[in-house]
C-alpha cells in the first residue's frame, strides 16, 4: 500500500517538472525533459486525462495547446515546436510543426473532463470536431472502408511488425529507420499541406481505425454530434468484417493485409475499445499470448518477431495497457481490467515511470521518466 499510495505523489510531480509554458500563453508536459522537449500530440491528450483526475486545470490547457496547431483542412500535426527552436523543420518541410498526425486522442480527453463536471471551452469542442472529421471525411478510405494511414508514426506505434511488408526486404532496424525518413516523400496532401493519403503506405490500420472512431464516440458523448455517431458506427461495421476468431486478432486492410497485417501485436486489439469480443480480453492477461507479470507484451510471445526488449517489438506500453483497461472495464471484463492495472503498478514501480519496459521483468527502456506512465495513477484510484 505504501507504493501505492506514492503513485499519486510522483505523477503529480513528474507531470509537474515537465510542464512547460509556450510564449503564445499556451502550456503543456514535454514527454521527457532530455529525450522528448517537444509536444506529442496523443502524449498531450493521455497527460490531460492524468491532470484532470489529479484536479489540476492544466489538462484543459494542455488539450488546448495540443489542438492550436490545427490547419484550415482541420489536420491536428502529431509534433509541436512550440517552445525553443525547430532543428527538424527541413525533415517536415513546416516551421512550427510536423507534416503527419497522430491518434486523436482528444476526444477521449475531452469526454474525461466533461465527466469531471469541467465546463470544456467551445472553441475546443470546435476544433476537436474538426480534427476528427477531416480523418473521417477527408483520409483516403481501403477498399474496406477503413482510414488509411499516411505515414506508420501517425499509428503512435512506430516500428510495430505489422507494418514490415512495407519494406522491400526484410526488416531490421537500419532498413525501418531508412524507410520511415523515405515514406514522408510519397505522402499527397491538400493545398494547405495536410496528409490525405500515401500509395507507398496506404495500409487500413485496424488500431488507427478504431482509435478513430471510439474518440468521436467519445466527443459526441459531450456534444451529442449524431454525424460523428454516425461515422464511428460505419467505421465499426468496417472493423467487425476485419476480425480473425482463429487468430484472435483484427487484420489490417490494404497492402499488408496478407502478410504482416495480421501479426498479432497489441495494437491490433485496440479494437476492443468499440468491439468487446471475449476472446480479445482474454489473451491480454494470457501468458502464452501477451499476458506477462508487468504489462500486456506488445507482440503475441508465440509471433516470430516478438523481442522481450526492443523498440515496438515486445515490450509493454503503458499508454496502451490504459487503454486496453479501459476496454476491458468498459467492455464487460472487470476481472482482465483488475489485471491490468496489477500489472501495469507493476511495471510503473519497476521501471521508474519508464516510457516502456520489458513485459516480463519490467526492466525500463526508453526514456526514463515519461510522462505518459502517469496514466498508472488514474487506473488504480479508478
Amino acid at each position: 500500500m505504501g507504493s501505492l499510495s506514492k503513485l499519486r505523489g510522483e505523477a503529480h510531480r513528474i507531470l509537474d517538472s515537465a510542464w512547460r509554458e509556450a510564449p503564445d500563453g499556451s502550456g503543456f508536459c514535454v514527454p521527457n525533459p532530455s529525450t522528448y522537449r517537444w509536444q506529442w500530440l496523443w502524449d498531450s491528450c493521455f497527460h490531460s486525462v492524468v491532470w484532470t483526475h489529479l484536479g489540476d486545470d492544466r489538462g484543459t490547457r494542455e488539450v488546448a495547446s495540443a489542438l492550436a496547431a490545427q490547419d484550415e483542412d482541420g489536420f491536428v500535426p502529431h509534433l509541436r515546436y512550440a517552445i525553443g527552436s525547430n532543428p527538424h523543420a527541413g525533415f517536415w518541410g513546416r516551421a512550427e510543426t510536423s507534416s503527419i498526425t497522430q491518434p486523436p486522442m482528444f476526444g477521449h480527453a475531452l469526454a474525461v473532463q466533461h465527466r469531471a463536471g469541467i465546463d470544456v471551452p467551445g472553441d475546443v469542442l470546435d476544433r476537436a470536431a474538426r480534427g476528427l472529421r477531416f480523418l473521417l471525411e477527408g483520409r483516403r478510405r481501403t477498399e474496406g472502408d477503413l482510414i488509411e494511414l499516411c505515414h506508420p508514426w501517425e499509428s503512435g506505434c512506430d516500428d510495430s511488425p505489422r507494418w514490415d511488408d512495407l519494406l522491400d526486404g526484410p526488416w531490421t532496424p537500419a532498413a525501418w529507420f531508412r524507410a520511415k525518413g523515405e515514406l514522408l516523400s510519397s505522402i499527397e496532401r491538400t493545398s494547405s499541406g495536410a496528409p490525405v493519403s500515401n500509395p507507398a503506405v496506404a495500409v487500413g490500420s485496424v488500431g488507427f481505425t478504431a482509435l478513430v472512431a471510439w474518440n468521436a464516440l467519445e466527443l459526441a458523448s459531450v456534444t451529442d454530434d449524431d454525424g460523428l455517431r454516425d461515422h464511428a458506427g460505419a467505421l465499426i461495421e468496417a472493423l467487425a468484417a476485419r476480425w480473425d476468431l482463429d487468430a484472435a486478432t483484427w487484420v489490417d486492410d490494404g497492402p499488408t493485409e496478407h502478410g504482416s497485417g495480421r501479426v498479432r501485436t497489441l495494437d491490433a486489439l485496440l479494437p476492443l475499445l468499440v468491439d468487446p469480443r471475449a476472446e480479445g480480453f482474454a489473451s491480454l492477461v494470457d501468458p502464452h499470448a501477451f499476458g506477462a507479470e508487468c504489462g500486456p507484451r506488445g507482440v503475441h510471445i508465440a509471433e516470430p518477431t516478438h523481442h522481450a526488449t526492443l523498440y515496438w517489438r515486445g515490450p509493454a506500453w503503458p499508454q496502451l495497457t490504459y487503454l486496453m483497461w479501459v476496454a476491458a472495464t468498459r467492455g464487460g471484463a472487470p476481472d482482465v481490467g483488475s489485471a491490468l492495472v496489477r500489472s501495469m503498478v507493476t511495471g510503473t514501480l519497476r521501471s521508474g515511470f519508464a516510457e516502456y519496459w520489458s513485459a516480463d521483468a519490467g526492466g525500463a527502456l526508453g526514456a526514463v521518466p515519461q510522462s505518459w506512465t502517469t496514466l498508472s495513477c488514474v487506473m488504480v484510484e479508478s
